[in-house]
């Protein structure tokens, strides 16, 4: 991945991000509010070693220095540590007292910082005071020379002891930033192994490797239609009916140079758009001026009728049974366009759409009309899409945006393949209108349109009645 693909999978899981961090920010909030405040009381010891002759400055500093770990030692042992935690105004144990102090030797010197931390700031700063009295004794006790009578190291307080005027902890700016760090890091990870383990279908360079297939068009969602149960309208001018004319010019090509007659509109799986996409792309034939009829072919749960508003008791399924001819069943909508209905779910849709009659009825349609559109079943729940897929002349997968697996499209365009139907091409359906993979509008191209052309074609006869938006 590059920087792009990342800086797209952070466009497209910011709200990962913005979880984790306002879960790290309030997990800092905790700790600052929670946290008990802590004091710190400093105060700085210089070490020298008494010295006959100038010469000797260097070799006593070099002991000083080498001692200096041992001195740190010597501040929380016994010998401190229970004196000060006896003291009526600590009232501590000597283990406790202990931790609360610390030490840090200033490097390539012979300082050494000590700092005592409490809860009290009365406490700390007495605690520091005595201590640097009760130090200075038991070094020099320590490193008393009888013979010399004096101590080999002298131990000077150079600063303090003095009281930090601020708590030391908790630090709510470092824990903020910490937490701001730490939420963005999670918030990335998450949004990475998000994108990594998700299999679905997002982009049209995707879709067109795992076809093995051009991408007709990106289908986008249409914002504009109603929230109801049943048909949805889309605008004759909505980004969504710009797409699928791209579809139908696309297709019309395709047309131009071999016979293209019937097309086959199928998907994978339930709910990628499909009877809604094939619905729209017999509306836009029809507007060409061409002899159009929608077949729906899905006789398991057939729906064309219901979107067009049409007789659902009688159709295909009736014709394939004997129950009545083509020319009974077929029922006009609006001019140029015709819908062959679904009918009655059979008992053996299967059978039916593998029988000669459906051969019979796929001929006679092609005779009667310009463009014959089969909305067929999904290919991999059950056969039937692929026995009508076969006998198109043309087949149009519809994927939906980030519902379809790649799995499922390799799986769709495999059984197409074994039953050697023409795949022409996919289409990318529902594709959404904000995000890092937004289909661009007409506002986006600076408002283009001429509203002319837009009011016009509201007027249009297509599309003043109704037209199907999103699918089933």
């Amino acid at each position: 991945m590059g920087l792009r693909d990342y800086l797209g999978v952070a466009k497209r899981h910011w709200w990962l991000l913005a979880v984790w961090v306002l879960v790290a920010l309030a997990g800092a909030m905790v700790v600052n509010l929670r946290t008990t405040p802590v004091y710190a009381a400093r105060v700085t010891f210089f070490f020298t070693a008494p010295m006959a002759a100038a010469a000797e400055l260097y070799p006593a500093s070099m002991f000083s220095s080498s001692r200096l770990a041992t001195y740190a030692e010597l501040l929380t042992s016994d010998e401190i540590a229970a004196p000060l935690a006896a003291l009526p105004e600590v009232d501590l144990t000597a283990a406790e007292m202990a931790e609360r102090i610390s030490s840090e030797t200033i490097a390539d010197t012979v300082l050494m910082e000590v700092t005592v931390e409490d809860p009290s700031r009365k406490r700390a700063l007495f605690v520091a005071q005595r201590l640097a009295v009760m130090f200075k004794d038991a070094v020099e006790k320590l490193e008393w020379q009888e013979t010399a009578d004096t101590s080999a190291i002298k131990v000077e307080v150079v600063d303090g002891p003095h009281l930090e005027p601020d708590p030391v902890e908790p630090q709510p700016l470092n824990n903020v930033a910490l937490a701001l760090m730490g939420g963005l890091i999670m918030g990335a990870g998450s949004a990475v192994v998000r994108e990594i383990a998700d299999s679905t279908v997002r982009s049209a360079d995707t879709l067109r490797t795992l076809a093995s297939a051009p991408v007709l068009a990106r289908i986008p969602l249409d914002g504009r239609v109603p929230a109801k149960a049943g048909p949805f309208v889309s605008a004759s001018d909505s980004p969504r009916t710009e797409a699928l004319r791209q579809v139908r010019t696309l297709l019309q090509s395709a047309a131009a140079e071999t016979s293209l007659k019937t097309l086959a509109v199928t998907s994978a799986v339930p709910g990628e758009g499909r009877s809604a996409t094939a619905c729209s792309l017999a509306l836009l034939f029809a507007e060409t001026g061409q002899r159009v009829l929608v077949v729906d072919a899905e006789l398991r749960r057939p729906r064309l009728a219901r979107f067009l508003g049409r007789e659902t008791t009688t159709g295909l399924s009736t014709v394939l049974s004997g129950g009545a001819t083509v020319e009974q069943v077929i029922q006009p909508w609006g001019a140029g366009l015709w819908l062959l209905a679904g009918g009655q779910s059979p008992p053996n849709p299967s059978e039916l759409l593998s029988s000669p009659r459906m051969t019979e009825v796929v001929d006679e349609v092609r005779r009667r009309f310009d463009v014959v559109i089969f909305d067929c079943p999904p290919l991999l729940p059950v056969t039937d899409g692929e026995v009508l897929a076969a006998r198109a002349d043309g087949t149009v997968l519809v994927v939906r945006y980030a519902k379809t697996t790649g799995a499922e499209v390799t799986g769709a365009v495999r059984a197409l393949n074994g039953v050697n139907a023409t795949l022409l091409g996919c289409v990318l359906n529902m594709v959404p209108l904000k995000g890092p993979d937004a289909f661009p509008s007409f506002d986006q191209y600076g408002g283009t349109e001429p509203k002319a052309r837009r009011g016009g074609r509201r007027r249009a006869n297509f599309w003043s009645h109704r037209a199907v938006g999103v699918a089933a």
